[in-house]
């Protein structure tokens, strides 16, 4: 059976599957974005932008470009950059998500990692914003790696902290106790004030990062009414 799921044929389809229920979910949820009118001012101003959020809340993000889009006209135009991991898991979450309009960046701090910083920094210089989960692929949960201020730091593009939650939402039992939204229920997502991380400021930066992250996190638990799992 396990050789069954790993085959290539196989994964194509679940990555389908999984790629239609989210956009089951992202449409029959009542979604609001709040707190986004900052990050909206600098992409109106062209100004690229680094998207974080933790690996556990990946299920319930697909909505915020729906959710921008009708804020901002010029996020239409935009092609948001995702780094995955080389992984085979990480070419099966690319595949599922990639029907959202996003250009997949290939690696992690372990693998690939010099060729997906230079993919990233590329796509910024481009004016394209960049989605990265500091905590992925593998953890540890909620700690943050280097890389996201680095890439900060050396591209001059601000951080928005992200998060994700839904009144009908269900946690499974990965390394990250990931949040599988459900249908029919009532979402938000949360943008956290821009942080601009100076060019030989990227340590310094990432505990800021990371406190960031968990308030957004915190705060979209809060409006959704659900239990938030600590970080650690």
């Amino acid at each position: 059976m396990r050789k069954l799921i790993r085959h290539p044929a196989v994964q194509a389809g679940l990555a389908r599957l999984i790629g239609l229920y989210l956009v089951l979910v992202v449409r029959t949820t009542r979604w609001q974005l709040l707190g986004a009118e900052p990050a909206l001012d600098l992409i109106a101003a062209g100004q690229p932008l680094i998207l974080a959020f933790w690996h556990e809340r990946l299920p319930v993000m697909p909505a915020l470009f729906r959710l921008a889009r009708a804020r901002e006209p010029r996020v239409a135009q935009l092609r948001p950059h995702v780094l995955v991991s080389q992984h085979r898991d990480g070419r099966f979450i690319g595949a599922a998500v990639a029907r959202f309009g996003v250009t997949m960046v290939y690696g992690s701090s372990r693998r690939g990692g010099a060729i997906a910083l230079a993919g990233l920094l590329r796509a910024l210089r481009q004016g394209q914003p960049v989605l990265i989960t500091p905590d992925g692929p593998r953890g540890p949960r909620r700690r943050a790696a280097p890389g996201v201020a680095q890439l900060a730091a050396l591209s001059g593009a601000a951080v928005v902290p992200l998060s994700a939650a839904s009144t009908a939402q269900r946690r499974i039992r990965s390394w990250d106790r990931m949040m599988i939204p459900l249908p029919f229920g009532r979402g938000v997502v949360v943008c956290g004030p821009p942080i601009q991380v100076p060019r030989d400021g990227a340590p310094a930066a990432l505990p800021g990062i990371e406190a960031a992250l968990d308030a957004s996190c915190a705060e979209a638990d809060r409006l959704c009414g659900v239990a938030e799992v600590p970080g650690g």
